[in-house]
């Protein structure tokens, strides 16, 4: 079991800068949604703080933020102003923003050649997914059912079909993940929300992946390099939880709504 979880939130949070005019925010709302700091957004406290707090639940005890080198009121909130008392946090620098490949790069010395989770700054993935995958055999995702995410989160079908679907082998393991709706042999399709257990080995898939499409060094690729390459066997995890998903500014509000009733200790 791995007690080790790395929160990426490097990005340039291009969709949350883009202005909205239907999105009613509040001044300090607006003021992250400018500066691009998902997981800053305050949903009552930092969006963030919801992340922490179910990685907490699950059982995770040492976590590490990468961020970027201009992120310095990311650090000093988290250090100084409400530093985590459930969790020990660190912090990686990803120096320039060349994909999430290279900011799980970033937090190698963090892992210490120790199993651990990656996951996304600007998804609230709740603590019973999480516990799953903490528990698992690594190297494993959550395959997330899309009904699902679209049932009881606030992640559209648009938005899933970008997120992917998993393709499966018959014991389990991905194949990859395509941008097909295909239906499992469960009636079921599974997604992709970039929730991983990780071993070492995937540091070598993260330096010899090449650039994607959209110019960038993503982690998708980087697992599908290990799987076709490195003989690595991802287990799914099947799971049906919502995974509320912060975007744009147009997510801010159903966000809000989930997460409002929710008790947070970090």
């Amino acid at each position: 079991m791995t007690t080790s979880a790395v929160i990426l939130a490097r990005g340039l949070g291009t969709r949350m800068r883009k202005s909205d005019p239907d999105a009613q925010l509040g001044t300090t709302q607006a003021a992250a949604a400018d500066a691009g700091m998902k997981g800053m957004i305050p949903i009552g406290r930092p969006f963030l703080d919801y992340v922490l707090s179910a990685l907490a639940d699950a059982g995770y005890t040492r976590v590490c933020l990468v961020i970027g080198p201009e992120h310095q009121a990311v650090r000093e909130h988290y250090t100084r102003t409400s530093p985590p008392r459930r969790v020990t946090l660190e912090f990686a620098i990803q120096e320039k923003p060349l994909g999430t490949a290279d900011a799980v790069l970033a937090a190698e010395p963090f892992t210490r050649g120790e199993p651990f989770v990656v996951m996304n700054s600007d998804n609230y993935y709740p603590a019973d997914a999480l516990r799953e995958l903490r528990i698992a055999t690594p190297p494993a995702l959550i395959a997330f059912a899309r009904s699902a995410l679209i049932e009881a989160g606030n992640v559209l079908p648009d938005r899933v079909e970008r997120f992917g679907a998993l393709e499966m082998d018959p014991n389990g393991n991905l194949v990859s993940i395509t941008g097909g709706t295909a239906t499992k042999d469960d009636g079921e399709i599974y997604a992709s929300m970039n929730c991983w257990l990780f071993t070492s080995a995937i540091f070598e898939a993260c330096r010899n992946v090449s650039l994607s499409p959209r110019g960038e060094l993503e982690l998708p690729r980087a697992v599908k390099l290990a799987i076709d390459t490195m003989g690595m066997r991802f287990r799914a995890v099947r799971v049906r939880s919502a995974v509320l998903d912060l975007s744009t500014r147009g997510d801010i509000a159903a966000v809000e709504k989930h997460l409002r009733l929710l008790t947070v200790a970090t």
